[in-house]
Protein backbone atom coordinates (compact mmCIF):
# COMPACT_ATOMS: atom_id res chain seq x y z
CA UNK A 1 0.00 0.00 0.00
CA UNK A 2 1.64 2.72 -1.07
CA UNK A 3 0.31 5.49 1.33
CA UNK A 4 2.10 3.46 4.19
CA UNK A 5 5.73 3.39 4.81
CA UNK A 6 8.23 2.93 7.31
CA UNK A 7 9.88 5.20 9.81
CA UNK A 8 13.31 3.90 8.52
CA UNK A 9 12.88 5.24 5.21
CA UNK A 10 11.01 8.27 6.52
CA UNK A 11 14.03 9.05 8.39
CA UNK A 12 16.75 8.21 5.78
CA UNK A 13 15.08 11.22 3.92
CA UNK A 14 14.67 14.15 6.86
CA UNK A 15 17.33 15.84 9.41
CA UNK A 16 15.22 15.44 12.22
CA UNK A 17 17.63 14.13 15.20
CA UNK A 18 16.81 12.19 18.26
CA UNK A 19 18.50 14.73 20.38
CA UNK A 20 15.86 17.25 20.30
CA UNK A 21 13.83 14.74 22.77
CA UNK A 22 15.87 13.58 25.36
CA UNK A 23 16.68 17.24 27.05
CA UNK A 24 15.28 16.84 30.33
CA UNK A 25 14.15 19.99 31.67
CA UNK A 26 10.33 20.02 32.18
CA UNK A 27 10.25 23.89 32.16
CA UNK A 28 11.67 24.17 28.85
CA UNK A 29 9.63 21.54 26.82
CA UNK A 30 6.76 22.70 28.40
CA UNK A 31 7.42 25.91 26.89
CA UNK A 32 5.96 26.96 23.42
CA UNK A 33 9.08 27.43 21.76
CA UNK A 34 9.69 23.94 21.67
CA UNK A 35 6.45 23.29 20.48
CA UNK A 36 6.61 25.73 17.84
CA UNK A 37 9.84 23.95 16.45
CA UNK A 38 8.48 20.56 16.88
CA UNK A 39 5.63 21.97 14.36
CA UNK A 40 8.10 23.44 12.38
CA UNK A 41 9.40 20.05 11.64
CA UNK A 42 8.71 18.64 8.06
CA UNK A 43 8.41 15.04 7.69
CA UNK A 44 6.69 14.96 4.33
CA UNK A 45 6.44 11.30 3.71
CA UNK A 46 4.05 11.00 6.60
CA UNK A 47 0.00 11.88 6.53
CA UNK A 48 -0.25 15.00 8.70
CA UNK A 49 -2.53 16.15 10.85
CA UNK A 50 -4.84 19.03 11.46
CA UNK A 51 -2.23 21.89 12.18
CA UNK A 52 -3.53 22.49 15.63
CA UNK A 53 -3.26 19.03 17.05
CA UNK A 54 -0.23 18.25 14.86
CA UNK A 55 2.50 19.57 17.42
CA UNK A 56 0.61 17.37 20.52
CA UNK A 57 0.67 14.58 18.55
CA UNK A 58 4.81 15.01 17.58
CA UNK A 59 5.24 15.69 21.23
CA UNK A 60 3.82 12.14 22.25
CA UNK A 61 5.39 10.67 19.12
CA UNK A 62 8.86 11.77 20.11
CA UNK A 63 9.07 11.69 23.53
CA UNK A 64 10.89 8.84 25.51
CA UNK A 65 8.38 6.73 27.25
CA UNK A 66 9.73 7.02 30.47
CA UNK A 67 9.28 10.72 30.08
CA UNK A 68 6.09 11.22 28.64
CA UNK A 69 3.87 11.22 31.58
CA UNK A 70 5.59 13.74 33.08
CA UNK A 71 5.65 15.90 29.77
CA UNK A 72 1.92 15.72 29.32
CA UNK A 73 1.53 16.94 33.12
CA UNK A 74 3.60 19.74 32.96
CA UNK A 75 1.01 21.18 30.23
CA UNK A 76 -2.04 19.70 31.96
CA UNK A 77 -0.83 21.80 35.52
CA UNK A 78 0.03 24.66 33.53
CA UNK A 79 -3.66 24.91 31.40
CA UNK A 80 -2.18 24.32 28.20
CA UNK A 81 -3.72 21.02 27.61
CA UNK A 82 -7.20 19.90 28.13
CA UNK A 83 -8.54 16.50 28.11
CA UNK A 84 -10.11 16.42 24.92
CA UNK A 85 -6.90 17.78 23.31
CA UNK A 86 -5.14 14.69 25.30
CA UNK A 87 -7.59 12.28 23.64
CA UNK A 88 -7.48 12.87 20.03
CA UNK A 89 -3.72 13.26 20.05
CA UNK A 90 -3.99 10.20 21.56
CA UNK A 91 -5.82 8.07 19.05
CA UNK A 92 -4.36 10.10 16.36
CA UNK A 93 -0.65 8.97 17.10
CA UNK A 94 -2.16 5.62 17.65
CA UNK A 95 -3.33 5.24 14.10
CA UNK A 96 -0.22 7.70 12.18
CA UNK A 97 2.16 5.01 14.38
CA UNK A 98 1.17 1.52 14.83
CA UNK A 99 -0.14 -1.10 12.08
CA UNK A 100 -3.44 -2.82 12.41
CA UNK A 101 -1.73 -6.00 11.12
CA UNK A 102 -0.92 -8.47 10.82
CA UNK A 103 -3.91 -9.10 12.96
CA UNK A 104 -6.34 -6.30 14.48
CA UNK A 105 -5.36 -6.23 18.16
CA UNK A 106 -1.84 -7.44 19.89
CA UNK A 107 0.01 -4.37 19.55
CA UNK A 108 -3.04 -2.28 17.91
CA UNK A 109 -4.78 -2.38 21.27
CA UNK A 110 -2.88 0.88 21.84
CA UNK A 111 -5.58 2.59 19.82
CA UNK A 112 -8.37 -0.02 20.36
CA UNK A 113 -8.08 0.83 23.98
CA UNK A 114 -8.78 4.81 23.94
CA UNK A 115 -12.84 4.66 23.65
CA UNK A 116 -12.31 1.88 26.88
CA UNK A 117 -10.15 4.47 28.50
CA UNK A 118 -12.17 7.30 28.03
CA UNK A 119 -15.33 5.30 29.49
CA UNK A 120 -13.34 4.87 32.68
CA UNK A 121 -12.14 8.12 32.81
CA UNK A 122 -16.10 9.00 32.44
CA UNK A 123 -17.03 7.13 35.43
CA UNK A 124 -14.46 7.86 37.52
CA UNK A 125 -14.45 10.88 39.98
CA UNK A 126 -12.70 13.72 39.55
CA UNK A 127 -9.26 13.30 40.99
CA UNK A 128 -8.85 10.23 39.31
CA UNK A 129 -10.68 11.01 35.61
CA UNK A 130 -6.43 11.02 34.28
CA UNK A 131 -5.55 8.08 35.18
CA UNK A 132 -7.19 5.60 32.26
CA UNK A 133 -5.55 8.41 29.75
CA UNK A 134 -2.16 8.42 31.42
CA UNK A 135 -2.62 5.03 31.18
CA UNK A 136 -3.29 4.80 27.87
CA UNK A 137 -0.17 7.03 27.03
CA UNK A 138 2.12 4.71 27.90
CA UNK A 139 0.22 1.87 26.84
CA UNK A 140 0.94 3.76 23.29
CA UNK A 141 4.41 4.03 23.69
CA UNK A 142 4.84 0.54 24.77
CA UNK A 143 2.85 -0.61 20.96
CA UNK A 144 4.76 2.34 19.04
CA UNK A 145 8.74 0.42 20.52
CA UNK A 146 7.03 -2.89 19.35
CA UNK A 147 6.00 -1.25 16.14
CA UNK A 148 9.69 -0.05 15.65
CA UNK A 149 10.85 -3.84 16.38
CA UNK A 150 8.39 -5.16 13.72
CA UNK A 151 9.61 -3.11 10.51
CA UNK A 152 8.34 0.91 11.59
CA UNK A 153 5.39 0.97 9.66
CA UNK A 154 3.79 5.01 9.22
CA UNK A 155 0.74 5.86 7.69
CA UNK A 156 1.72 8.30 4.44
CA UNK A 157 -0.29 10.54 2.76
CA UNK A 158 -2.94 9.96 1.25
CA UNK A 159 -2.71 9.98 -2.95
CA UNK A 160 -4.32 13.31 -3.56
CA UNK A 161 -4.46 12.06 -7.33
CA UNK A 162 -6.22 8.75 -6.87
CA UNK A 163 -9.03 10.78 -4.55
CA UNK A 164 -13.08 10.14 -6.09
CA UNK A 165 -14.88 12.84 -6.18
CA UNK A 166 -17.35 13.39 -3.59
CA UNK A 167 -20.42 12.12 -5.36
CA UNK A 168 -18.46 8.94 -6.11
CA UNK A 169 -16.98 8.41 -2.75
CA UNK A 170 -19.64 6.24 -1.35
CA UNK A 171 -19.76 3.93 -4.24
CA UNK A 172 -16.13 3.62 -4.50
CA UNK A 173 -15.86 2.60 -0.78
CA UNK A 174 -18.38 0.11 -1.61
CA UNK A 175 -17.06 -1.33 -4.30
CA UNK A 176 -13.36 -1.54 -2.55
CA UNK A 177 -14.93 -2.92 0.52
CA UNK A 178 -16.89 -5.65 -1.49
CA UNK A 179 -13.44 -6.55 -3.30
CA UNK A 180 -10.85 -6.40 -0.55
CA UNK A 181 -9.15 -3.49 -2.49
CA UNK A 182 -6.22 -1.72 -0.21
CA UNK A 183 -5.63 0.95 -2.48
CA UNK A 184 -8.96 2.11 -3.58
CA UNK A 185 -10.75 1.85 -0.06
CA UNK A 186 -7.90 4.59 1.39
CA UNK A 187 -8.29 7.07 -0.90
CA UNK A 188 -12.42 6.51 -0.62
CA UNK A 189 -12.10 6.85 3.34
CA UNK A 190 -10.28 10.15 2.57
CA UNK A 191 -12.85 11.14 0.16
CA UNK A 192 -15.71 10.13 2.63
CA UNK A 193 -14.17 11.88 5.61
CA UNK A 194 -13.51 14.88 3.24
CA UNK A 195 -17.32 14.72 1.93
CA UNK A 196 -19.91 13.08 3.74
CA UNK A 197 -21.26 13.09 6.95
CA UNK A 198 -20.52 11.35 10.39
CA UNK A 199 -23.54 9.37 9.97
CA UNK A 200 -23.45 8.56 6.40
CA UNK A 201 -19.80 7.05 7.15
CA UNK A 202 -20.50 5.71 9.86
CA UNK A 203 -23.40 3.22 8.26
CA UNK A 204 -20.99 2.36 5.77
CA UNK A 205 -18.05 1.23 8.01
CA UNK A 206 -20.16 -0.61 10.81
CA UNK A 207 -21.93 -2.70 7.93
CA UNK A 208 -18.35 -4.14 7.29
CA UNK A 209 -16.88 -3.85 10.91
CA UNK A 210 -19.01 -7.65 11.61
CA UNK A 211 -18.49 -9.08 8.61
CA UNK A 212 -15.63 -11.81 8.73
CA UNK A 213 -14.39 -13.29 12.39
CA UNK A 214 -10.88 -12.61 11.57
CA UNK A 215 -8.68 -10.51 14.69
CA UNK A 216 -11.64 -12.84 16.94
CA UNK A 217 -13.75 -9.47 16.73
CA UNK A 218 -11.64 -7.20 16.58
CA UNK A 219 -12.68 -5.51 13.56
CA UNK A 220 -15.98 -4.55 15.10
CA UNK A 221 -14.49 -3.49 18.28
CA UNK A 222 -12.15 -1.18 16.01
CA UNK A 223 -15.33 0.63 14.35
CA UNK A 224 -17.07 0.94 17.61
CA UNK A 225 -14.52 2.48 19.63
CA UNK A 226 -13.19 4.66 16.80
CA UNK A 227 -16.59 6.64 16.01
CA UNK A 228 -17.41 6.95 19.59
CA UNK A 229 -13.80 8.61 20.15
CA UNK A 230 -14.51 10.61 17.13
CA UNK A 231 -17.87 12.27 18.66
CA UNK A 232 -15.97 13.34 21.62
CA UNK A 233 -12.92 14.37 19.58
CA UNK A 234 -14.36 15.72 16.79
CA UNK A 235 -15.23 14.85 13.12
CA UNK A 236 -12.28 17.03 11.85
CA UNK A 237 -10.05 14.24 12.87
CA UNK A 238 -11.36 11.76 11.05
CA UNK A 239 -9.46 10.77 8.14
CA UNK A 240 -6.71 9.14 9.57
CA UNK A 241 -9.34 7.30 11.39
CA UNK A 242 -11.01 6.34 8.69
CA UNK A 243 -8.00 5.36 6.55
CA UNK A 244 -6.52 3.19 9.78
CA UNK A 245 -10.34 1.51 9.43
CA UNK A 246 -10.78 0.76 6.15
CA UNK A 247 -7.03 -0.67 6.05
CA UNK A 248 -7.53 -3.03 9.07
CA UNK A 249 -11.25 -3.81 7.66
CA UNK A 250 -9.57 -5.51 4.89
CA UNK A 251 -6.63 -7.64 6.29
CA UNK A 252 -7.54 -11.11 5.45
CA UNK A 253 -4.31 -13.09 7.27
CA UNK A 254 -2.72 -13.59 3.64
CA UNK A 255 -5.47 -15.48 2.74
CA UNK A 256 -6.94 -15.33 -1.08
CA UNK A 257 -8.83 -12.57 -1.50
CA UNK A 258 -12.10 -13.22 0.11
CA UNK A 259 -14.51 -12.28 -2.37
CA UNK A 260 -12.97 -14.96 -4.70
CA UNK A 261 -12.73 -17.65 -1.81
CA UNK A 262 -15.00 -19.60 0.96
CA UNK A 263 -13.07 -18.83 3.74
CA UNK A 264 -14.41 -20.14 7.48
CA UNK A 265 -14.23 -16.90 8.69
CA UNK A 266 -16.49 -15.24 6.19
CA UNK A 267 -19.45 -17.92 5.65
CA UNK A 268 -21.68 -16.79 7.99
CA UNK A 269 -22.00 -13.56 6.47
CA UNK A 270 -23.10 -14.77 3.35
CA UNK A 271 -25.69 -17.32 5.44
CA UNK A 272 -26.67 -14.39 7.27
CA UNK A 273 -27.16 -11.98 4.48
CA UNK A 274 -30.04 -14.30 2.43
CA UNK A 275 -31.62 -14.63 6.45
CA UNK A 276 -31.79 -11.05 7.22
CA UNK A 277 -34.32 -10.38 4.20
CA UNK A 278 -36.70 -13.21 6.01
CA UNK A 279 -37.51 -10.84 8.55
CA UNK A 280 -40.92 -9.59 8.68
CA UNK A 281 -41.58 -5.59 8.11
CA UNK A 282 -42.06 -5.14 11.73
CA UNK A 283 -39.25 -7.03 14.09
CA UNK A 284 -38.53 -4.56 16.38
CA UNK A 285 -40.89 -4.95 18.89
CA UNK A 286 -41.70 -7.80 20.33
CA UNK A 287 -42.02 -9.59 23.68
CA UNK A 288 -39.48 -9.86 26.37
CA UNK A 289 -39.68 -14.32 26.70
CA UNK A 290 -36.96 -15.44 29.14
CA UNK A 291 -37.58 -19.09 27.80
CA UNK A 292 -36.57 -17.79 24.38
CA UNK A 293 -33.43 -16.47 25.75
CA UNK A 294 -32.70 -20.38 27.83
CA UNK A 295 -33.27 -21.95 24.36
CA UNK A 296 -31.25 -19.35 22.46
CA UNK A 297 -28.58 -20.11 25.03
CA UNK A 298 -28.43 -23.72 24.40
CA UNK A 299 -28.32 -23.28 20.55
CA UNK A 300 -25.18 -21.44 21.21
CA UNK A 301 -23.69 -23.62 23.59
CA UNK A 302 -24.15 -26.41 20.90
CA UNK A 303 -24.96 -25.31 17.64
CA UNK A 304 -22.55 -24.14 14.72
CA UNK A 305 -23.03 -20.45 13.94
CA UNK A 306 -25.25 -20.60 10.84
CA UNK A 307 -27.43 -22.89 13.56
CA UNK A 308 -27.16 -19.70 15.94
CA UNK A 309 -28.66 -16.63 13.37
CA UNK A 310 -31.17 -19.43 11.69
CA UNK A 311 -32.37 -19.93 15.47
CA UNK A 312 -32.73 -16.21 15.78
CA UNK A 313 -34.85 -15.33 12.82
CA UNK A 314 -36.80 -17.66 14.18
CA UNK A 315 -37.81 -16.05 17.35
CA UNK A 316 -37.99 -12.71 15.03
CA UNK A 317 -40.73 -14.57 13.61
CA UNK A 318 -42.41 -15.79 16.41
CA UNK A 319 -42.37 -12.81 17.72
CA UNK A 320 -39.72 -12.09 20.63
CA UNK A 321 -38.17 -9.08 21.62
CA UNK A 322 -34.23 -8.55 20.02
CA UNK A 323 -33.64 -7.86 23.92
CA UNK A 324 -34.49 -10.98 24.64
CA UNK A 325 -32.05 -12.38 22.33
CA UNK A 326 -29.51 -9.85 23.12
CA UNK A 327 -29.82 -11.33 26.95
CA UNK A 328 -28.62 -15.07 25.65
CA UNK A 329 -25.67 -13.28 23.72
CA UNK A 330 -24.51 -11.12 26.62
CA UNK A 331 -24.95 -14.58 29.11
CA UNK A 332 -22.94 -17.04 26.39
CA UNK A 333 -20.20 -14.50 26.46
CA UNK A 334 -20.16 -14.55 30.59
CA UNK A 335 -20.90 -18.24 30.10
CA UNK A 336 -17.54 -18.86 28.01
CA UNK A 337 -15.24 -16.91 30.39
CA UNK A 338 -16.39 -18.71 33.23
CA UNK A 339 -15.44 -21.90 31.79
CA UNK A 340 -12.12 -20.22 30.44
CA UNK A 341 -11.24 -17.27 31.78
CA UNK A 342 -8.78 -16.36 29.04
CA UNK A 343 -8.45 -14.04 25.89
CA UNK A 344 -11.15 -15.76 23.48
CA UNK A 345 -13.86 -15.62 26.05
CA UNK A 346 -13.05 -12.38 27.07
CA UNK A 347 -13.18 -11.20 22.98
CA UNK A 348 -16.35 -12.82 22.76
CA UNK A 349 -17.47 -10.32 25.39
CA UNK A 350 -16.07 -7.44 24.29
CA UNK A 351 -16.90 -7.89 20.69
CA UNK A 352 -20.84 -8.56 21.50
CA UNK A 353 -20.51 -5.24 23.29
CA UNK A 354 -19.14 -3.65 20.31
CA UNK A 355 -21.45 -5.27 17.98
CA UNK A 356 -24.37 -4.26 20.22
CA UNK A 357 -23.51 -0.36 20.33
CA UNK A 358 -23.81 -0.37 16.67
CA UNK A 359 -27.04 -2.46 16.07
CA UNK A 360 -28.22 -0.20 18.81
CA UNK A 361 -27.11 2.93 17.33
CA UNK A 362 -27.37 2.29 13.60
CA UNK A 363 -30.14 3.88 11.64
CA UNK A 364 -30.39 1.13 8.62
CA UNK A 365 -32.83 -2.04 8.87
CA UNK A 366 -30.66 -3.70 7.27
CA UNK A 367 -27.26 -2.99 8.65
CA UNK A 368 -28.96 -4.32 12.67
CA UNK A 369 -30.56 -7.38 11.22
CA UNK A 370 -26.81 -8.40 9.76
CA UNK A 371 -25.31 -6.99 12.69
CA UNK A 372 -27.56 -9.56 15.06
CA UNK A 373 -27.23 -12.18 13.20
CA UNK A 374 -23.71 -12.00 13.23
CA UNK A 375 -23.16 -11.79 16.86
CA UNK A 376 -25.21 -14.80 17.34
CA UNK A 377 -22.99 -16.59 14.62
CA UNK A 378 -19.87 -15.55 15.84
CA UNK A 379 -20.44 -17.02 19.42
CA UNK A 380 -20.64 -20.23 18.39
CA UNK A 381 -17.06 -19.23 16.50
CA UNK A 382 -15.44 -17.99 20.03
CA UNK A 383 -16.35 -21.23 21.34
CA UNK A 384 -14.50 -23.54 18.63
CA UNK A 385 -11.35 -21.22 18.85
CA UNK A 386 -11.47 -21.83 22.65
CA UNK A 387 -10.67 -25.23 22.09
CA UNK A 388 -7.46 -24.51 21.51
CA UNK A 389 -6.50 -22.63 24.39
CA UNK A 390 -6.71 -24.83 27.07
CA UNK A 391 -9.25 -26.98 29.36
CA UNK A 392 -12.77 -25.49 29.17
CA UNK A 393 -15.50 -26.09 32.18
CA UNK A 394 -18.89 -26.89 32.10
CA UNK A 395 -20.06 -24.11 34.57
CA UNK A 396 -23.87 -22.69 33.09
CA UNK A 397 -24.78 -19.37 33.56
CA UNK A 398 -28.13 -20.16 34.49
CA UNK A 399 -27.36 -22.60 36.88
CA UNK A 400 -24.44 -21.88 39.06
CA UNK A 401 -25.49 -21.27 42.76
CA UNK A 402 -26.14 -18.06 44.40
CA UNK A 403 -23.76 -17.39 48.09
CA UNK A 404 -25.35 -16.03 51.21
CA UNK A 405 -22.03 -16.23 52.28
CA UNK A 406 -19.06 -12.92 52.60
CA UNK A 407 -19.77 -9.34 51.61
CA UNK A 408 -18.82 -6.72 49.01
CA UNK A 409 -15.17 -5.78 50.37
CA UNK A 410 -14.77 -10.23 50.76
CA UNK A 411 -15.77 -10.42 47.15
CA UNK A 412 -13.30 -8.00 45.74
CA UNK A 413 -10.91 -9.82 47.89
CA UNK A 414 -11.28 -13.15 46.56
CA UNK A 415 -11.60 -12.11 42.79
CA UNK A 416 -8.46 -13.21 40.89
CA UNK A 417 -7.67 -15.78 44.15
CA UNK A 418 -10.76 -17.97 43.62
CA UNK A 419 -13.32 -16.97 40.89
CA UNK A 420 -15.36 -19.46 41.52
CA UNK A 421 -16.53 -18.54 45.22
CA UNK A 422 -16.36 -15.06 44.26
CA UNK A 423 -18.89 -15.09 41.38
CA UNK A 424 -21.25 -17.17 43.76
CA UNK A 425 -20.56 -14.43 46.39
CA UNK A 426 -21.00 -11.52 44.56
CA UNK A 427 -24.53 -13.15 43.13
CA UNK A 428 -25.84 -13.66 46.60
CA UNK A 429 -24.76 -9.87 47.43
CA UNK A 430 -26.61 -8.60 44.13
CA UNK A 431 -30.01 -10.70 44.87
CA UNK A 432 -29.91 -9.40 48.44
CA UNK A 433 -30.26 -5.63 47.63
CA UNK A 434 -26.55 -5.06 46.85
CA UNK A 435 -26.99 -1.70 44.89
CA UNK A 436 -25.02 -3.41 41.73
CA UNK A 437 -23.16 -0.32 41.24
CA UNK A 438 -21.57 0.22 44.51
CA UNK A 439 -19.59 -3.10 43.09
CA UNK A 440 -19.15 -1.74 39.60
CA UNK A 441 -17.80 1.40 40.78
CA UNK A 442 -15.19 -0.40 43.41
CA UNK A 443 -14.26 -3.00 40.15
CA UNK A 444 -13.75 0.23 37.70
CA UNK A 445 -11.30 1.95 39.93
CA UNK A 446 -9.47 -1.64 41.25
CA UNK A 447 -8.38 -1.42 37.25
CA UNK A 448 -7.24 1.82 37.54
CA UNK A 449 -5.37 0.66 40.48
CA UNK A 450 -3.96 -2.83 39.77
CA UNK A 451 -4.59 -3.14 35.67
CA UNK A 452 -1.66 -3.83 33.62
CA UNK A 453 -2.90 -4.68 30.47
CA UNK A 454 -5.67 -2.81 27.77
CA UNK A 455 -7.85 -6.35 28.00
CA UNK A 456 -8.22 -4.79 31.64
CA UNK A 457 -9.36 -1.59 30.62
CA UNK A 458 -11.46 -2.97 27.59
CA UNK A 459 -13.06 -6.20 29.33
CA UNK A 460 -14.04 -3.58 32.35
CA UNK A 461 -15.53 -0.72 30.27
CA UNK A 462 -17.71 -3.25 27.77
CA UNK A 463 -19.11 -5.53 30.68
CA UNK A 464 -19.79 -2.48 33.08
CA UNK A 465 -21.33 -0.85 30.53
CA UNK A 466 -22.99 -3.97 29.17
CA UNK A 467 -24.63 -5.35 32.14
CA UNK A 468 -27.44 -2.46 32.90
CA UNK A 469 -28.89 -3.20 29.28
CA UNK A 470 -29.60 -6.83 30.43
CA UNK A 471 -32.96 -7.85 31.49
CA UNK A 472 -33.41 -7.28 35.15
CA UNK A 473 -33.95 -11.48 35.64
CA UNK A 474 -30.62 -11.94 33.92
CA UNK A 475 -28.43 -8.56 35.12
CA UNK A 476 -27.06 -10.00 38.68
CA UNK A 477 -25.80 -13.37 36.65
CA UNK A 478 -23.93 -11.43 33.86
CA UNK A 479 -22.68 -9.07 36.04
CA UNK A 480 -21.10 -11.93 38.98
CA UNK A 481 -19.69 -14.27 35.83
CA UNK A 482 -17.80 -10.33 34.76
CA UNK A 483 -15.68 -11.56 38.18
CA UNK A 484 -13.82 -14.20 36.77
CA UNK A 485 -11.49 -11.78 34.53
CA UNK A 486 -11.73 -8.58 36.81
CA UNK A 487 -8.96 -7.32 39.02
CA UNK A 488 -9.12 -8.18 42.80
CA UNK A 489 -7.98 -5.98 45.54
CA UNK A 490 -5.44 -8.38 46.50
CA UNK A 491 -3.54 -8.46 42.69
CA UNK A 492 -0.31 -6.27 42.81
CA UNK A 493 -0.33 -2.53 42.36
CA UNK A 494 0.05 -0.93 39.35
CA UNK A 495 3.51 1.45 39.71
CA UNK A 496 1.98 3.30 36.36
CA UNK A 497 -0.44 4.90 39.03
CA UNK A 498 1.81 6.25 41.43
CA UNK A 499 3.69 7.73 38.75
CA UNK A 500 0.47 9.49 37.05
CA UNK A 501 -0.64 10.73 39.97
CA UNK A 502 2.96 12.38 41.16
CA UNK A 503 3.16 13.56 37.29
CA UNK A 504 -0.13 15.46 38.13
CA UNK A 505 0.72 17.05 41.80
CA UNK A 506 4.21 18.04 40.23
Amino acid sequence: MKAFSTRRQILKKTSFSGAAITLGNLGFLGSLPSVSAQEATSRPDIVRLRPEIEPLVRLIERTPRHQLLEEIAVRVRAGKLRYQQVLAALLLAGVRNVEPRPAVGFKFHAVLVVNSAHLASLASPDQERWLPIFWALDEFKASQAQDVREGNWTMGPVSESKLPPSHQARGAFIEAMENWNVEAADVAAASLARHCSEGEVYELFVRYGGRDFRSIGHKAIFVANSFRTLQVIGWQHAEPVLRSLAYALLNHNGQENPSKSDHTADRPWRVNETLAKSFPQEWTGGQIDSGATLDLLHTLREGEATDASRFVVELIKKGVSTKSIYDALFLRGGEMLMRQPGIIALHSMTTTNAMHYAFMTSRSDQTRRRLLLQNASFLPMFREAMKGRGEIGQQQIDHFQASSEGSLEGVLNLMGMDREVAASQLLGQLDGGVDPYKFVDSARRLVFLKGTNSHDYKFSSAVLEDFQYLSPEWRNRFLAASSYYLRGARSNDNELVKRAKDALKG
